[in-house]
């Protein structure tokens, strides 16, 4: 059974699936669908052309769907897709699509945004990502599956976050990272591989012994960056399934330089 609180404003035409559960002083929007058993607290915002998947639960003061912080915002604004099972904490903002890019923002499925952190127009984030407190992406983000972002943490627009990625807190990231890496600092540097998520993920002892060969042999032995990725480039029939991923993430290098060890050149 559906259940709206007395004092909650939910606009003819929004959507709402079976056992949504609506609290006190919430405000939802006409073009807003709530799936089955979402869950919004108290005093919390949905707005715009927004879709919350199902079992994901929203806390107080979250406004979730508004238009775009773009200064002088001009054009369309876009859609906002969250998927299921998103957990979405107090005071988080995340914004919809603009006609700068393809008019979208989304999320992907079990998420996790605490409290304060950020998710600005047209990012794409992938599923079972974990923002900390007061994470901030800018515009046109892509963060791939199973990343961690620490507290505290800003990544500049047009960066892409590779999968399983640790961003440490406090630290502000203003390139790309590649898959599996681990980052931190006041501007980031790459400081390794993230082991723990590895090993959580369940990769085989094998796999994680051919990735730190291939970590070490790309960014740490003689010659240029340019020179060492073309070595493994050319050996790529002979690299582990993982090192082949984070390849195929540099050679997709667009908008953002890649970052690197702090012993090395900040960009690529």
């Amino acid at each position: 059974m559906t259940e709206v609180h007395p004092s909650a404003l939910v606009a003819a035409g929004a959507k709402l699936g079976a056992r949504v559960s609506i609290g006190p002083f919430c405000t939802v929007g006409p073009d807003v669908v709530l799936g089955d058993d979402v869950r919004l607290e108290s005093h919390v915002t949905i707005a715009g052309k927004t879709r919350l998947g199902a079992g994901s639960r929203v806390f107080p003061f979250a406004s979730i769907g508004q238009p775009p912080q773009i200064y002088q915002m001009a054009g369309e604004v876009g859609r906002l897709e969250i998927g299921a099972r998103c957990e979405i904490r107090e005071h988080v903002t995340i914004n919809a699509g603009s006609s700068r890019d393809k008019l979208l923002t989304s999320v992907g499925d079990d998420c996790m945004f605490m409290v304060g952190s950020h998710v600005a127009h047209d990012c794409t984030i992938g599923n079972r990502v974990i923002f900390a407190n007061n994470a901030t992406l800018g515009g046109h983000v892509v963060v791939g599956d199973h990343v961690f972002i620490g507290g505290m943490s800003a990544v500049h627009q047009f960066s892409r976050i590779g999968e399983q990625a640790m961003i440490g807190g406090v630290t502000g990231v203003e390139g790309d990272v590649i898959p599996f890496g681990l980052v931190m600092g006041d501007r980031a540097r790459l400081q390794g591989l993230n082991m723990v998520g590895l090993k959580r993920r369940g990769f085989s002892k094998e796999d994680i012994h051919g990735l730190r060969n291939f970590f070490q042999a790309l960014f740490f032995v003689e010659g240029t960056f340019a020179e060492r990725l073309e070595r493994a480039r050319s050996q790529s029939a002979a690299q582990s399934e993982p090192a082949q991923r984070i390849l195929s993430f540099i050679d997709a290098l667009d908008k953002r330089p890649l970052v690197l060890p702090p012993s090395q050149d900040v960009s690529v």
